[in-house]
């Protein structure tokens, strides 16, 4: 294992036993000195234990992020568990793939867990097994859970589309599935 930059030791220590392959985990710091540390865990079920370790140790959830792999060739998704703790980041990644397709909710360990796992319920068809609350946020019911997924590839959202014309686009490829 790589030398520890800053952090919490127990914390790293506990979320290490959670990550099973050898290069699962990985520590560093950006040119400005902040430290992560990232672990990739075994499993998605997993990540409740990870969340209560961070949990325990007072850290705040900061943001999740839902990306399709699918774009890079590979069938699967993943999401990544950003955590906060004394000005250190500590990041938890899981696959999602045929073997482990869902993610627990971690909305009763961190309330604003809610939001991200409601928006990757809806925006990316992800689902969360055990979210208190399921409903969605943004896009109307007539359209499927997880369109922009599938209706809008990555290239095409990043590259400074207006809203208008993703819109357009979403809405066009559903009449077209009718």
């Amino acid at each position: 294992m790589q030398e520890t930059i800053n952090g919490n030791a127990k914390v790293i220590e506990d979320l290490s036993v959670l990550c099973t392959e050898a290069d699962a985990i990985h520590h560093s710091t950006d040119s400005f000195g902040n430290a992560y540390h990232w672990f990739r865990l075994g499993t998605p079920r997993m990540l409740t234990r990870g969340a209560e370790i961070l949990r325990q140790a007072d850290a705040r959830l900061a943001m999740v992020t839902a990306y399709n792999r699918r774009q890079l060739s590979e069938p699967m998704q993943e999401v990544c568990y950003h955590f906060e703790l004394d000005g250190v980041i500590y990041d938890m990644t899981v696959t999602l793939n045929g073997e482990w397709p869902t993610v627990p909710s971690i909305t009763p360990l961190f309330a604003n867990a809610d939001w991200h796992e409601r928006e990757m319920m809806e925006l990316y068809g992800i689902q969360v097994t055990g979210q208190p609350n399921p409903r969605r946020l943004f896009l109307d019911e007539e359209l499927d859970a997880g369109i922009l997924n599938e209706a809008v590839p990555l290239s095409i959202m990043m590259n400074g589309a207006c809203t208008t014309d993703l819109w357009e686009r979403i809405l066009k490829d559903k009449e077209n599935q009718s």
